[in-house]
């Protein structure tokens, strides 16, 4: 497209020639523009892939409400991908705070990290390695802690409408908080076809598709921790130190259960994430302090794996996926409840399931560990299978656990009085 501009007087009738050519160029183009389909001269979207759009909407506060609270509000990337917003005693809170300032939940938001490879939830039979026990038989994968959604399509479509994370009261309302910005709607239209805005429903679809995308690129699961670097030969173990022998320990079948739930494939693969995505109830107990303040009726029990609406046996009650250890020493506080602060404490209350354990007082609290939440379907079978823990095995297992941290996170560690992990 060409402008004229006439800073001095010219010739009267080359300049209506030249004034016409300018406006024909400006009503056609007069091809010196670039463009994007069928001749016309429109600028590239703002979002041309997939993964670029779903990285805006992960962070757009619009989609909430009261304009507050994003994805990435309870998925901080800093982080390693989860709520660390201070509770009222200035630690990372258990459970998240929803868009409307008042709102709680019960569950500890999760990592992100890695989520991708969880498997779509089916009920399957798993292979188990460095383990006593036999091959798992059961529901597997899925997205949240119940695999209550199939996919990360369908985690990502579920806290926009929760009214008790993003508030918002349904698929149109997000959609037209969609059309207030022209960039997503041309994107949408570019990525997804000039009609997807005839159907709300296909819009919201779009968007919980577009953000799985971007939660399935290379800064949610890049494989570089010390642990990672090790296996090609980048890294490694100081053969004496506390973390190789907290390794070996992991992944020891006779001392430890913990390859048993958290080993997907064979020793050294290049992308063990660390969980098999199994279901077990490990015997947690309620968090009370949370429960005080976040309005859940006396009695309340969280059902976890039932909860899901494709489950129906009550065999499965109180049972959870099991998480990715990826990230786990900068990932505070544990279980799928929040209600340990340590990663020490963690591997201190596994270890009192076993028998003539010396680690029968929680240090967290001074007092015996309370009772499980549900029960009747505590997996008892892979509690007890190991021998007890010394402070030293324990103090092995966290130093291990923290060469699991992506290389962006490493900073973050916290000694906790456990030091020179890499040290002789």
């Amino acid at each position: 497209m060409y402008l004229f501009l006439f800073e001095k007087p010219m010739h009267t009738g080359l300049t209506r020639l030249m004034i016409l050519i300018s406006v024909g160029c400006l009503l056609t183009g007069c091809g010196g523009g670039s463009s994007s389909s069928g001749g016309d001269n429109s600028q590239p979207p703002a979002f041309e892939t997939k993964e670029a759009l779903g990285d805006s909407l992960f962070s757009d506060q619009n989609l909430s409400l009261n304009r507050t609270q994003s994805c990435a509000t309870c998925h901080v990337a800093e982080r390693a991908f989860i709520d660390d917003r201070p509770d009222a005693n200035g630690e990372i809170g258990a459970v998240s705070l929803g868009d409307d300032g008042t709102s709680l939940g019960d569950r500890n938001t999760p990592t992100a990290t890695y989520a991708k490879f969880s498997p779509d939830f089916h009920f399957g039979t798993l292979a188990r390695f460095n383990s006593q026990q036999s091959d798992y038989t059961g529901f597997i994968g899925g997205q949240f802690l119940d695999g209550r959604e199939k996919d990360l399509k369908g985690q990502a479509g579920g806290p926009p409408v929760n009214p008790i994370e993003m508030g918002m009261p349904d698929k149109a309302s997000v959609v037209a908080r969609i059309e207030e910005n022209p960039g997503y709607v041309e994107s949408f239209k570019h990525l997804y076809g000039d009609t997807l805005f005839d159907d709300a429903e296909a819009v919201y679809a779009a968007m919980a598709e577009s953000i799985g995308k971007f939660q399935q690129t290379e800064q949610f699961s890049p494989f570089d921790s010390k642990y990672d670097r090790s296996l090609r030969g980048e890294y490694t173990f100081n053969p004496i130190s506390k973390a190789a022998a907290g390794k070996a320990l992991f992944f020891s079948q006779q001392f430890t259960n913990c390859a048993t739930c958290h080993q997907l494939h064979p020793n050294s693969h290049a992308e063990e994430t660390f969980s098999s995505y199994e279901y077990h109830n490990i015997g947690v107990p309620a968090n009370e302090a949370v429960r005080l303040v976040n309005g859940k009726p006396a009695g309340f029990v969280d059902n976890g794996l039932l909860d899901n609406s494709a489950v129906t046996e009550a065999a499965e009650k109180g049972k959870f996926k099991t998480p990715t250890l990826r990230n786990v020493a900068v990932t505070e506080p544990y279980m799928r409840n929040g209600v340990f602060r340590d990663l020490k404490t963690v591997i201190e209350f596994y270890d009192h399931f076993l028998t003539e354990s010396d680690h029968t007082i929680n240090p967290e609290t001074g007092a015996e560990w309370r009772p499980a939440e549900v029960p009747e379907t505590v997996s008892l079978t892979e509690l007890r299978d190991g021998r007890k823990l010394s402070d030293e095995d324990i103090e092995g297992l966290v130093c291990f656990l923290r060469t699991l941290t992506d290389a962006r996170y490493e900073h973050l560690i916290e000694s906790k009085g456990i030091d020179d992990c890499e040290e002789v």
